[in-house]
């Protein structure tokens, strides 16, 4: 059995640094976050943003990582400067465009020597927000020909597209899995692929399953970003949190279709001040559990047979004798 990989949003390591840092009067430093990530029971990765979380040289940077018993699954693009409001991508301005590209490739090279094959392409200023201001064939074009040129630039890499409806574009390139899946057949490279967020993907209005099931069957599913939301924003709770049955059936899908990356939780406990480490300890917890789960949902021949069928009261039966076994 491959051995589980679970991996965490770093910066969710400033909530309540009052209590971990007592007296310290600013934010807490990279070095300190990835030090606290160290504490979590079960823990085996992080994820980082590039190029926010690169403040130190790359070689000091792993030791430091390292020493905290963790490795890095990921790297994940923010293109946050001011510069690249109306697009990074797809930027109107021919070399700011041409400068988000390159910085990916940066970000791909940073990658490499942190010792990980995943880029992470979450395309949030990529879009547009009112009526009649973008050609939308042309935006599109930019967009797919910057995946084809990044995706070419490292063969060896995997390379991903987290979608998400909207924010901070009101109407993002790539809102939902159907549009993904077209820019990665269009793009036409074997390292390109999906990552899925599981509250991205309710905010979308798809079922987790499906959304996953399409992309096993068209794409590559690169990345997965475990956690929960109420489907009307990007809300980051925890694992199974509100939507369990789904979480569930998301799970088993991936399963099924042999997904053997890392399961990632790009939760928020900073959004409420939670303890991060107590909170990625339950995340981690909770996967586990719903792996378990997974386990005898294989080994249910009623269930496959119900399924067959499309007897969705058999199947809910079935579903609830092993969720809720005493």
């Amino acid at each position: 059995m491959t051995e589980l990989r679970f991996a965490t949003r770093l910066n969710s390591f400033a909530s309540g640094s009052h209590l971990y840092w007592p007296g310290q009067k600013t934010k807490p430093t990279v070095a300190q976050m990835i030090e606290r990530a160290g504490t979590v029971e079960g823990l085996t990765h992080l994820d980082l943003n590039y190029p926010q979380h690169i403040t130190t040289d790359i070689p000091t940077m792993k030791q430091q990582i390292e020493a905290a018993g963790l490795r890095v699954n990921g790297v994940q693009m923010r293109w946050d400067d001011p510069k690249f409001k109306i697009g990074a991508f797809t930027n109107p301005d021919p070399n700011i465009r041409r400068e988000a590209i390159e910085l990916t490739k940066a970000g791909i090279d940073a990658g490499r020597e942190l010792g990980t094959h995943l880029m992470t392409l979450w395309m949030g200023q990529d879009g547009f927000d009112y009526c009649f201001q973008a050609d939308y064939k042309r935006i599109w074009e930019d967009a797919v020909s910057a995946l084809r040129e990044v995706a070419e630039y490292a063969p060896d890499f995997q390379i991903s597209i987290e979608y998400k409806p909207n924010e901070p574009r009101a109407y993002a390139i790539f809102p939902n899995v159907t549009t993904c899946l077209l820019a990665v057949e269009e793009a036409g490279c074997p390292n390109l692929g999906i990552t899925l967020d599981f509250a991205h993907v309710l905010y979308a209005n798809e079922i987790p399953a499906y959304a996953a099931a399409m992309v096993a069957r068209r794409s590559n599913l690169y990345g997965l970003d475990v956690n929960d939301g109420w489907g009307k924003r990007d809300d980051g709770l925890m694992v199974a949190s509100v939507n369990s049955r789904a979480t569930l059936e998301f799970l088993w899908q991936m399963k099924r279709d042999g997904y053997q990356g890392a399961y990632y939780f790009d939760t928020f406990p900073d959004a409420s001040g939670l303890d991060p480490v107590r909170e990625a300890e339950l995340n981690i917890a909770t996967v586990k559990r719903l792996l378990g789960l997974c386990d005898l949902l294989d080994q249910s021949e009623a269930l496959k047979d119900a399924i067959a069928k499309q007897d969705a009261v058999a199947a809910q039966y079935i579903v609830d004798d092993i969720m809720y076994a005493k």
